[in-house]
């Protein structure tokens, strides 16, 4: 068994910019939240994405729970979120005591399918907020979302969280919508080990977001309160390692994409193999590279023989309509609309044994050990075990001949 390869660790600079901003907030006894790190991380985070304002706080759940607090979101309010992401993209609606309503991917992209939000309009027409995601770095078709968001006069958010560093159509994701959202945890394409940023044109609820995230501390000689706070802001120390890793953000995605070049050079081959999407409009940074599988070998027999191997991989994320937590809530479906009152399990059911889009890619995707640290001996290690399941599968059928 080699060295284990990491899916996506954290890596810092080799010129050690991380250490001097922390080292600045030791010696100026700058520790707690606040500082001169935090107030800069901010301004340069803004600058890096064209973001007139931000706000650095303890993570990127933290910024979408902040997000839909500032677009006035409150008790039984439906907000749309996309269906195809990890559960902190939808966990915060439920903190606001909002209902989540699900939306599906199209192939294209991988995101929110812009036919099924549409086609959610026309189902919740009061609904209050939608929260697009820009998964493993590939941008969603932000202009058609944003149109249909504009058209219905609903606030938009991007969950950037996967995406820093990903163009469309030579704009930064996370500046498109009325609020962006960008994680700097620990497998991020940069990190502070925990974090995240909300970033806006809006000054005001930015101002307002930073209140919020202080313990809506009110300002006066005692301690008062008007509102209800939450202990939400970033600390100076962590911010210090956010402004190192800033000045290497393109250095990581230059070798991310590199990463996915190399696997799709050397794996696309295989029978039943196919790439995420990289669109003419879309630079993305390719956070995760990941495959689709629809031959004999499965996802999970790539994940279990890099495992054996010490390889981190996983499968794609399960759709939040699929999980137990959130099965109550309604989905929109843009594969089947004459079925989009059915549960996935009739779906499933019937004849045609059609299924959605986002759960289509969780059954039949993989992310691939995508570390920015992995020499090309170890991205040829990785290729070598997966092409290793076919020339089995080559040999299995030669036997049954």
């Amino acid at each position: 068994m080699g060295e284990k390869i990491f899916l996506s660790s954290p890596h810092m600079s080799d010129e050690g910019y991380e250490m001097e901003y922390i080292k600045e907030a030791f010696d100026t006894n700058w520790i707690a939240p606040l500082g001169e790190n935090v107030n800069s991380f901010e301004k340069e985070l803004a600058a890096k994405v064209g973001a007139k304002h931000a706000a650095a706080l303890t993570s990127g759940t933290a910024a979408i729970h902040m997000a839909l607090k500032a677009v006035g979101i409150g008790e039984g309010d439906i907000v749309f979120c996309q269906s195809l992401t990890f559960s902190a993209t939808a966990n915060p609606i439920i903190y606001q005591n909002a209902t989540p309503v699900f939306i599906d991917s199209d192939y294209e992209t991988w995101n929110m399918s812009p036919k099924a939000l549409e086609k959610a309009f026309g189902k919740y027409p009061n609904v209050k907020a939608v929260i697009v995601v820009h998964l493993y770095g590939l941008s969603a078709d932000i202009d058609k979302i944003s149109e249909i968001c504009k058209k219905h006069n609903v606030p938009l958010i991007e969950d950037a969280a996967e995406s820093l560093g990903t163009y469309y159509k030579g704009k930064h994701t996370g500046t498109f919508g009325d609020y962006g959202v960008f994680s700097f945890n620990g497998n991020k394409i940069i990190t502070t080990s925990g974090g995240g940023m909300l970033v806006s044109n809006n000054e005001e609820k930015i101002k307002k977001v930073r209140f919020w995230a202080t313990q809506a501390r009110d300002q006066a000689r005692h301690y008062q309160h008007s509102e209800i706070g939450f202990n939400y802001r970033m600390s100076n120390v962590v911010a210090g390692i956010g402004r190192g890793q800033l000045k290497v953000l393109d250095k990581r995605v230059a070798k991310k994409r590199y990463i996915y070049e190399y696997y799709k050079r050397e794996l696309s081959g295989l029978d039943g193999v196919d790439f995420m999407p990289v669109n003419e409009w879309n630079q993305p940074n390719c956070w995760l590279s990941c495959m689709m599988l629809s031959g004999a070998v499965r996802p999970l027999d790539v994940i279990l023989a890099l495992e054996k191997e010490n390889i981190e991989s996983r499968p794609i994320w399960k759709p939040m309509h699929m999980q137990p937590v959130f099965e109550k809530y309604d989905f929109i479906s843009s594969e089947y609309e004459e079925v989009e009152d059915m549960t996935m399990q009739e779906v499933a059911a019937t004849s045609e044994n059609k299924v959605s889009k986002s759960q289509w890619l969780f059954e039949n995707g993989v992310c691939l050990p995508s570390d920015t640290k992995m020499s090309d001996v170890e991205l040829d290690r990785v290729c070598k075990i997966i092409k290793g399941l076919w020339n089995e599968c080559s040999d299995s059928n030669k036997t049954r001949v």
